[in-house]
Order: C-alpha cells, then sequence, then structure tokens
C-alpha cells in the first residue's frame, strides 16, 4: 500500500531538507533501472558510479520523488530531500516503507571473517528446535518458513532493499526471531541500518577484504558497527536484551569492549576466562563433541560439523542462545546436534571412490588454514582397517588441496594463502578463483612465491593449473587410498568471474563430475570455464 513520502521521513534519523509536497510513495529503490510509477528514487553516490547521473533516468521512469546528497538538480519536476548519507538513508526508508518489520521481532546479528555462516545456521537451528519461529538471511540464502530463497551469485550481505524485504516477509509470515549473517561490506555500505539488532554475535576477525576497507582498522570498524548499533534499538514489546556474544580466544574480544562501553557483553572459548567454554573436546571423523560449560551448568554437546573452528562456532551459538535468549542449554545442543551439514561448508562429495572428497568455502589465510587443520582432524581420527592398516605405515594418508586467489581483492592474502598451504599441506594445487581483469598467470605468480618461501618444491608439493576443472581432476588423479582431498575457495557459490563475465561454476558440481570421470560412472558435466580452450590473453583483452 502507498505510504506518504512524509511519513516514510516520520522517523528518520538524520537531518534531511524540508519536503515541499507529500506525494503516495509505492517503492523504494537505489537503481534507476528498477524504478516504476510511484517509486522513491535514492541516489546513491559510489566509488565507481554516481547514482545522481541517473535522476533523469529515474524521473522519466515515473519515480515520484528523489532523495540524493548532492543539491537539488535544477527543474526536476518532483520533490528531492537532500540527506548527508544516501546510501544509508536507503535502509531506513526502506524500512519505514515496510513498517519498519525488525521492531516487530527479536533480530540476532552475526558477523566474523570466518565462521560467519555456519553460526548462523547453528543459530537458526537451535531456535527452530526450541519452537520458535524464526527465519534466516545468510550468504547462501533467505530461509522465510518452508521457503529458501536464493541471495545471489557473489553476495555479501544482501542490499537494504533486500534485507527489509526478506524482514517483511518474515513478519508476515507470523516469525518472531530473526537470525542475519552481516558482513564487512554490509556495515560498511548499510546494507543492514535499520535492522534493529537485539544479539550481536563475533565469530572472529582476522585477515581479510582490507583491499577494499583500506586498513585493518577500518574492517574491525566496520565489522565493530554491529555491536555499537544494539545501543540504537528502540525497546521492543516482546524486550530486547542488547548483548554483545564475543569471542575471548581472538584479539576482535579486547578491539570490542572498547567500542562498546557500558553495553551488556558475554564471551565464549576454550579457555577459562570465558564465562561459556568448551571443556573435554574430542574430535571424531562424523564430528566433534564437546561439554559446554556455563555458570551453573555444564551440558554435553555432539555436533556433525568437523574441525576443530566448529568448536567455537557451535559455542558462540550456544552462548548467544542460552545467555541471550535465555534457552535451556539441553535444548540448545539439541539444536547443534540437528544440524546435518551447510552448502560449501566441509561438505563431502561422494561416489564411492576410496578417499575423502570435500569442497570447502575457505578463502581466507585463516579459513584455509582450519580447513586444512580440520582435515588432518579427521586423518587421525579415522580409524585403521585391515586394507590401509600396513598401507598407511607405508604411504600414510594426505590432505591434499586446490584453492586460489581472487583478483582485484587483497593481493597479501595470495602469498599468505599458498604459505598456509605450503606449511600444512601435503601437496597443494594451485589455480583460479574469481581473477576478474586481473592476469590469472600473475596471480599464480604470488601465490608460488609464497608456497616457495614455505620449502614448497614446485612440481612436487604444489603445482600451478590455471583451469580449475583441470585442477581439480588432477587432484583426483594423485589421490591415493585413505587421502583427503579438498576444493577450497568457492563453497556454495554459483559462478565464477573472468573479466567482467560470471561465468556458472559450483565446485561441488565439478567434482561431482570429475570423480564421475575418474570412477567411469554417470556423473554431471564438468561446467565450462574460459581457461579450458581460450588462452588468457583473449580474455583479458575481451574485459
Amino acid at each position: 500500500m502507498p505510504k506518504p513520502l512524509s511519513q516514510l521521513f516520520a522517523e528518520f534519523p538524520f537531518e534531511f531538507s524540508p519536503l515541499d509536497a507529500d506525494p503516495p510513495i509505492t517503492d523504494v529503490t537505489g537503481d534507476s533501472r528498477q524504478v516504476r510509477p510511484g517509486a522513491l528514487f535514492v541516489a546513491i553516490q559510489g566509488g565507481s558510479f554516481d547514482g545522481h547521473r541517473f535522476i533523469p533516468e529515474a524521473v522519466n521512469r515515473g519515480a515520484a520523488a528523489v532523495v540524493g546528497s548532492q543539491p537539488a538538480p535544477s527543474g526536476l519536476g518532483v520533490p528531492y530531500v537532500r540527506v548527508g548519507n544516501s546510501r544509508q538513508a536507503l535502509a531506513y526508508l526502506v524500512a519505514a516503507l515496510h513498517d519498519y518489520p525488525a521492531r516487530q521481532m527479536t533480530m540476532i546479528g552475526v558477523t566474523g571473517t570466518d565462521g560467519k555462516t555456519t553460526t548462523t545456521n547453528l543459530l537458526y537451528q537451535i531456535l527452530k528446535t526450541a519452537g520458535l519461529k524464526v527465519g534466516m538471511i545468510s550468504t547462501v540464502n533467505a530461509v522465510i518458513g518452508d521457503r529458501a530463497l536464493d541471495t545471489g551469485f557473489h553476495v555479501t550481505t544482501p542490499d537494504a532493499p533486500e534485507v527489509q524485504r526478506y524482514l517483511a516477509m518474515m513478519h508476515a509470515a507470523g516469525l518472531t526471531h530473526a537470525v542475519l549473517e552481516t558482513t564487512s561490506h554490509g556495515w560498511a555500505q548499510y546494507r543492514v541500518d535499520a535492522c534493529e539488532f537485539d544479539l550481536a554475535v563475533v565469530t572472529n576477525i582476522t585477515h581479510e577484504h582490507l583491499n577494499d576497507h583500506g586498513s585493518l582498522e577500518n574492517y574491525r570498524a566496520a565489522k565493530a558497527r554491529l555491536f555499537e548499533s544494539l545501543a540504537l534499538t528502540r525497546p521492543k514489546p516482546q524486550g530486547n536484551p542488547r548483548l554483545a556474544v564475543l569471542n575471548r580466544d581472538d584479539s576482535s574480544h579486547d578491539y570490542l569492549l572498547d567500542r562498546i562501553p557500558g553495553l551488556r557483553h558475554v564471551s565464549y572459548g576454550l579457555g577459562g576466562e570465558a564465562d561459556v567454554r568448551a571443556e573435554n573436546i574430542e574430535y571424531l571423523p562424523s564430528g566433534i563433541r564437546f561439554d559446554a560449560v556455563g555458570d551453573g551448568w555444564d551440558v554435553p554437546v555432539t555436533c556433525q560439523l568437523v574441525g576443530a573452528f566448529n568448536v567455537s562456532n557451535a559455542l558462540a551459538a550456544l552462548t548467544a542462545a542460552v545467555r541471550g535468549l535465555g534457552l535451556d542449554p539441553v535444548t540448545a545442543a539439541q539444536g547443534i546436534a540437528e544440524l546435518t551439514g551447510i552448502p560449501g561448508r566441509m561438505e563431502r562429495i561422494d561416489l564411492g571412490q576410496p578417499f575423502t572428497a570435500i569442497v570447502d568455502f575457505a578463502h581466507t589465510p585463516n579459513a584455509l588454514k582450519v580447513a586444512i587443520q580440520a582435515a588432518r582432524g579427521m586423518l587421525h581420527a579415522a580409524p585403521l582397517t585391515p586394507n590401509t592398516g600396513n598401507a598407511s605405515v607405508q604411504n600414510p594418508p594426505r590432505v591434499i588441496v586446490t584453492f586460489g586467489s581472487a583478483g582485484l581483492r587483497d593481493k597479501e592474502k595470495r602469498r599468505m594463502m599458498a604459505e598456509t598451504a605450503a606449511e600444512l599441506a601435503d601437496i597443494a594445487i594451485l589455480t583460479a578463483e574469481d581473477p576478474r581483469t586481473e592476469s590469472l598467470d600473475g596471480i599464480l605468480d604470488e601465490m608460488a612465491a609464497g608456497a616457495r618461501s614455505r620449502g614448497g618444491v614446485e612440481g612436487k608439493t604444489f603445482f600451478r593449473i590455471p583451469d580449475r576443472a583441470e585442477a581439480i581432476r588432477f587432484m583426483l588423479r594423485i589421490a591415493r587410498e585413505g587421502d583427503i582431498v579438498m576444493a577450497c575457495g568457492k563453497g556454495h557459490e554459483q559462478s565464477m568471474c573472468f573479466g567482467k563475465v560470471e561465468h556458472p561454476w559450483d565446485d561441488r558440481t565439478a567434482m561431482r563430475a570429475a570423480l564421475a570421470e575418474l570412477l567411469g560412472v554417470d556423473g554431471p558435466e564438468m561446467p565450462y570455464l574460459p581457461t579450458q580452450d581460450t588462452p588468457e590473453a583473449v580474455w583479458l583483452q575481451a574485459a
């Protein structure tokens, strides 16, 4: 139903120029191509574009009013409202159009460098197990009741209009709780402003996205906005705990505490200083087991996710549920046990091969480190069989990993990831991962230098294979019985960017295709990438 322009600005928290007209508004968008008659067009000035240039197009398409951060254009013909930050204004105006849906629900935000999606899914499952009506927005999808909506190819946090639309759909469906995975890009670009968070959870803050944020300080500050936003959340009829859930084992703990003086907080971790801690940890081939210990309670936790890092993720979710929402620890542990897996997160692909094949999203130095360590833990936890017992002594099972490093992104991590693989994996295959308009050969040169700096020997302990399909095939061809092979960096993502073109690509499909070829069984066709038959110079020139 249309709302008067004045109603959208009735609770706007920032300064804006006086309204000289009050047309009915049917939609709010920052994309001039999506303007329909009656829409409010918000002109956003970005790093490589300026939405103010598209104001005439928006008006021609029927925009009823325009919001911008620059002086009003002359002869516009529709109301123009000037604000200080039009990108931030977009979030609040869309929220107002949807009657501020976040104010009607308990909002839980999860941020961090690694583990956000896993922790978000764990929390969602815990709340479902507790009988709460909960929705979820992650970088994989948005879950609203029985519906799962794709959030895109290379999406971090969806744009503000999509976030608020999803929240409105959740409220309309009668949901009372929402769990949101929030990225540094999402916070830096104000995509999750006006979400009125009640609980804020951090996994960790490590090396990532420094090219976008300029420095580690800017990157951490973007993450900190989730916690700072708790102070802005209005009182809600259902109550709002305004609790920060911090990782006591991570360097972000003290940093975030300094940014949120006076705010209620609780910590989780593996050490005795944490308010909620994990004890008696066991790593099993099928997952992990530990005791979660809090103030006056102790509950056993079994999780079907593997790796030491998932102890921390599970503990973060349990702490938020128990200390933030007051759920019973036993119920929270039951919810963790019921989560069977997450797309593209240590996801096993099994076509009957005599080794373990895994696809994981690890695309940062720390994520790659913990993924390889998790694989090593799986090797150590696997029982020896009569067929592999003697062979395991002569030819111990290995961890073989295939990964790349994205173009036009943090260049330092290229070297760091290759160093990590050289130190922790038995064999590493360096390959393509969204080279974009950079030279893939150049990216691989930087990675190879990092591998060599940690003792890697090209042609023996690491290889360069630019075509990702062939890299995965090669990894499988050299795998022995009992090995663990991993394709890292893409996880759930559905495309890979060469030049400026997104080519359909799914590591899970590629792994199944390569396994089917190796085993001589039916399987999917290997997805196409330009590296399969096109010299690099051609697609770079085309970009």
